[in-house]
């Protein structure tokens, strides 16, 4: 048995060879719990395969404890078919949505059983793995193609692991499964920018990825210089970026997916490509972390690429404002103050929080394109990560109306939000200074969420909607806890499924999506 928290596969005894010809197949199966736990039920879907398979799967379960939720049991030669079955675990049937946890549980577990079924096979040789849909072939997707991949882009060839594929079992609802995969692969492909080292990940290369990866999609992607930042008069964003040798850009996404009168929502990504904490230098322990510090604008980038391959009937804007923050000679210093597109003075108090500072004049800009909606999304601060641990985005917005729909998205997707005050009192916290407009700490000590958000709102435009995803806690490493279909220790690409599902509820607000 090979245990880690609460997911893990055993392999048990088996059927004589019957000299399978598909040596490296695999299928995963479900099961639900039984009256006892010694127990179970098959899916409908299992149960015909058993059937066919002359009830092997059932006499070799017969007399054991089951296969619980976040479980699957790996057998060998059942089929002349696939060379291992796993069958793994769904927990109790019937579930849907708890409100309490604000979840879709049926979809969730779907999620954990392919998952757990799916690294299974792909821990034992298996290179192909067919998934059964388990009632809801998007979730299914979702669950074994985020648990299947794997970063090792910077291994010797001859060193990687075979890249496992996972494709929909016969009789399943191929739409959904091509639904949950282009959703998953999304969610992979901003995972692969946060994971990539700082110095092959720079703002060039960045822009280059972006413009290679959108750009056949649908999408438009302009890249801002020095030169163009300089007439824009963006000081905040460039004096952040003073410090380091890379060049600063800007990214200018756009997507058009509805009629050009229609308001376009403006994503807003934070797009540290790796943050030192400038001369408020951070600890040499966990810093490499901190490549992730891109996660804001890897997120923004698959939100609209996946929104483009989807032919979503809506119209993005998205601005990616990349820089490294280092320290250096030309380093920002604390105390330095810079003034924001708006004419606002702002003190650097604490040059690692750089973030905050580098979306001002994106914010600022943004009015120009007549958004219905902005929303950024960024590693802001530490102290979302030590209130919701990875449990949940933290969430700040002045709309009751997006709330709603974005805590749909979360209970949809499995990848929840929790809503955070926007109270005034934060505010007073990061203006009432008398020497500037606004401080990129703000007064006190604690709630350092909520003051980042307050921090941001100062450069909103005014009389628009506005959402700020607070992602430390979600969007750097997993740590295996509650989402087994995202690998301990790697970075996670959350919340870009969230954000997608938020965005299609948007666009196709009739639209209840496929039941569980």
């Amino acid at each position: 048995m090979k245990a880690c928290r609460v997911n893990y596969f055993c392999q048990i005894r088996t059927y004589a060879d019957c000299g399978s010809s598909s040596a490296r197949k695999g299928l995963v199966l479900g099961a639900y719990d039984g009256c006892t736990p010694a127990e179970l039920k098959l899916t409908k879907i299992a149960q015909q395969f058993d059937d066919e398979t002359g009830g092997k799967i059932k006499h070799l379960l017969k007399g054991g404890a089951g296969i619980r939720k976040g479980t699957a049991q790996v057998f060998t030669n059942i089929s002349n078919d696939y060379y291992s079955i796993a069958v793994a675990g769904l927990g109790p049937e019937g579930v849907g949505l708890n409100e309490k946890e604000q979840l879709d549980e049926c979809k969730e577990n779907i999620r954990w059983a392919a998952a757990i079924g799916a690294r299974a096979l792909q821990d034992s040789g298996i290179n192909s793995v067919f998934v059964e849909n388990f009632t809801n072939s998007e979730s299914a997707a979702e669950g074994a193609i985020l648990a299947l991949w794997q970063y090792q882009d910077n291994r010797n060839k001859d060193h990687q692991k075979p890249n496992v594929k996972a494709e929909l079992y016969e009789g399943g609802d191929k739409d959904g499964w091509a639904r949950g995969a282009l959703r998953a692969d999304n969610q992979n492909f901003a995972r692969k920018i946060e994971e990539t080292p700082g110095n092959l990940m720079t703002p060039s290369i960045f822009a280059q990825m972006a413009i290679d990866n959108a750009c056949p999609c649908g999408a438009q992607v302009d890249v801002r210089d020095r030169d163009w930042l300089e007439t824009k008069r963006m000081n905040a964003f460039l004096t952040m970026a003073k410090g380091s040798c890379e060049e600063p850009l800007l990214l200018d996404i756009g997507y058009c997916g509805a009629p050009p009168t229609d308001k376009p929502v403006v994503l807003i990504g934070k797009a540290i490509t790796f943050d030192t904490g400038g001369l408020c230098l951070k600890k040499c322990e966990g810093m490499s972390e901190y490549r992730g510090d891109v996660a804001g604008a890897a997120v923004t980038l698959a939100v609209v690429k996946c929104a483009a391959q989807m032919a979503l009937p809506i119209n993005i804007r998205a601005l990616i404002p990349l820089c490294e923050s280092m320290p250096g000679g030309r380093a920002v210093k604390p105390g330095d103050v810079v003034v924001g597109l708006n004419g606002k003075t702002i003190t650097i108090a604490d040059t690692d929080n750089e973030g905050r500072i580098t979306l001002v004049d994106p914010l600022v800009y943004s009015k120009t394109f007549l958004p219905c909606l902005i929303i950024t999304t960024a590693t802001l601060t530490p102290g979302i990560r030590w209130g919701l641990g990875s449990a949940a985005t933290g969430i700040f917005t002045n709309s009751n109306t997006v709330w709603r729909e974005l805590l749909r998205a979360g209970q949809e997707s499995g990848d929840r939000v929790w809503r955070f005050p926007f109270w005034k009192y934060y505010k007073q916290k990061v203006t009432e200074f008398t020497s500037i407009d606004v401080h990129n700490v703000g007064e006190g000590k604690g709630a350092g969420p909520p003051l980042g958000a307050a921090f941001l709102k100062e450069f909103v435009p005014p009389d628009i909607d506005y959402l700020h995803l607070d992602i430390t806690g979600t969007g750097l490493y997993s740590t295996g806890v509650g989402a087994p279909y995202l690998k301990q220790g790697v970075m996670t690409g959350r919340p870009v499924r969230t954000l997608v599902q938020f965005l299609y509820q948007t666009a196709c607000p009739h639209d209840k999506g496929d039941e569980c």
